[in-house]
């Protein structure tokens, strides 16, 4: 009888993965600027950066709980009057300016076209891979601040090899530079509820979103509760997409969760949001113009306006086809909390800063009590 069992052996150093850092987290050890973890940046205007030669510019990656080997932010900053060196990525990034102005060179090294456009603070561009980019600081007395997303963390993860992805020679890309249209301002696109499910509606498409902070493209988001409105985007041939959230001074979000790598950066409002796993100790994040959090993966999380205006955040969303999407979960009733099902303490608390500013909560009592209560629209200033 032959003896069919596997032979025992031992893996070579190199090959025990499971023992192993993931490519992506070996690299960003070795770029020599500052790695910032936890659950929260206060404010990325202000976070500690380091010189990085390669792009002769100031940078420090974020490495927040909740990427998860699914996505990358970091944040840099450009010296008045200075531009960063030329570099081509061989995956997608988007870039949210959390303050300063500039222009950016994008080339197609194909072709040698060339486009630029101009941008300030506020403002949010895709730069399309295996494409040459420069950004430049146009002022010669305030510095630029920016905040980068991509999926390079997810990329490195079947090729974990650095260099594949920063100046390959290949030169293969997504758009065309020639298109006039490139670095115009976005289109609205609709969808259909058949097709969109809890994200149908208009979207809005392009590479170029001029005023994250003054975009009033809403549509009308019910499913979340407190009167908000959203606007979804998307970026010409490329996996990201992110939305915008608004909702109204002195009322909260439902409670609700999704998968890892949601990056989240405030351009205007004054709160705080609160991260929790089921039956486990809540993290609290206040928040304010700048600070940056992702909800862990599978983590319940709830936003709060303690302000006086309607308050707005961007979510950077990870690659559409990753399993966990939040917004393709269709059991509402595991991944929402309603008002009517959630803690007593959830009002309570948020009642409680409220009245510590002088205000007082415009939540519907019949919100509370009413599982099919129908939001109005408020007004999004």
């Amino acid at each position: 009888m032959v003896d069919t069992a596997p032979q025992e052996a031992v893996l070579p150093q190199g090959d025990r993965r499971w023992d192993l850092a993931t490519a992506y987290d070996q690299w960003i050890e070795t770029v020599g600027i500052p790695i910032h973890r936890g659950y929260y940046i206060p404010d990325g205007r202000t976070v500690e950066l380091g010189w990085w030669e390669e792009r002769k510019c100031h940078a420090a990656f974020l490495q927040l709980a909740g990427m998860e080997g699914v996505a990358e932010i970091r944040a840099s900053e450009i010296a008045p009057g200075a531009t960063t060196a030329p570099v081509k990525l061989g995956f997608d990034e988007v870039v949210y300016v959390l303050d300063g102005r500039g222009l950016t060179t994008i080339t197609d090294p194909a072709t040698g076209r060339t486009h630029t456009f101009e941008w300030g603070k506020h403002a949010m561009f895709m730069l399309p891979r295996n494409c040459t980019h420069q950004i430049s600081n146009v002022s010669g007395t305030e510095r630029v601040r920016l905040l980068h997303n991509n999926y390079l963390p997810l990329a490195m993860s079947t090729v974990g090899e650095p260099g594949y992805f920063f100046n390959n020679p290949y030169t293969g890309s997504g758009l065309a530079l020639d298109d006039t249209d490139l670095y115009s301002e976005a289109k609205a696109v609709r969808q259909g509820l058949d097709e969109g499910g809890v994200t149908a509606g208009v979207w809005w498409y392009g590479n170029f979103f001029p005023n994250m902070r003054t975009t009033e493209n809403l549509a009308e988001f019910k499913l979340r509760g407190a009167g908000g409105s959203v606007i979804w985007i998307r970026f010409p041939q490329s996996p990201l997409t992110c939305h915008m959230s608004v909702f109204p001074a002195q009322t909260y979000k439902k409670a609700h969760r999704h998968g890892a790598g949601f990056a989240i950066v405030i351009p205007s409002g004054e709160g705080y949001s609160v991260m929790w796993q089921e039956g486990k100790e809540q993290v609290v994040v206040p928040w304010q113009e700048g600070t940056i959090f992702v909800p862990p993966a599978r983590w319940f999380h709830q936003h709060f306006n303690l302000g006086e205006i309607p308050a707005r955040y961007l979510a950077f969303h990870p690659p559409w086809f990753l399993s966990g999407f939040s917004e393709k979960v269709e059991d509402v009733e595991r991944d929402q909390i309603e008002y009517t099902k959630e803690a007593p303490s959830v009002r309570q608390r948020f009642e409680g800063e409220l009245s510590k500013r002088g205000m007082t909560s415009l939540i519907p009592e019949d919100a509370y009590r009413d599982p099919k209560y129908i939001w109005t629209q408020a007004a999004t200033a």
